[in-house]
């Protein structure tokens, strides 16, 4: 649960960092998380046009909070630090791309732009740094690994 917590503080940070970004470059909000989760749920690829509000948000935050508790474990392993952020950077950006690309919403990342590629992982890493300490601060070691590290 409190790695959970991590996840929905990290994608609140991504979100911003985000909406921030999206002030700079004028790049438009992305609905790729919503119509990932039409897929996953009704097994049809929508419309590219469809902009679901709601759909967006319940994916968005919804994969910061499961990915949040992959983190939370973790961090009770023993697995914490800016080292365990960084390889956990690449579990969030894998997460999304196997979601995306098995439904057949996404396209593989080395076909975007290099502007949209520097975005994704950024924010991918701002979600898993501040995740991270979250993780670390609120998930004690479980007691078999205290001591050893």
């Amino acid at each position: 649960m409190r790695g959970a917590l991590a996840g929905l503080a990290g994608t609140a940070a991504m979100t911003l960092a985000e909406k921030v970004e999206q002030q700079v470059t004028g790049r438009p909000d992305s609905y790729v998380p919503a119509r990932t989760l039409t897929a996953l749920v009704t097994r049809r690829r929508p419309p590219g046009s469809e902009r679901p509000f709601l759909r967006n948000h319940l994916m968005h935050w919804g994969t910061g909070a499961t990915v949040g508790a992959l983190r939370g474990i973790w961090s009770a392993s023993g697995l914490r630090g800016w080292r365990a952020s960084a390889w956990h950077t690449s579990v969030r950006l894998a997460t999304d791309q196997t979601l995306e690309n098995a439904t057949g919403v996404g396209a593989p990342p080395w076909t975007w732009s290099r502007q949209d590629q520097v975005v994704d992982v950024a924010g991918k890493a701002v979600y898993s740094f501040v995740t991270g300490a979250v993780a670390d601060a609120l998930v004690p070691l479980a007691p078999d690994r205290r001591g050893r590290y």
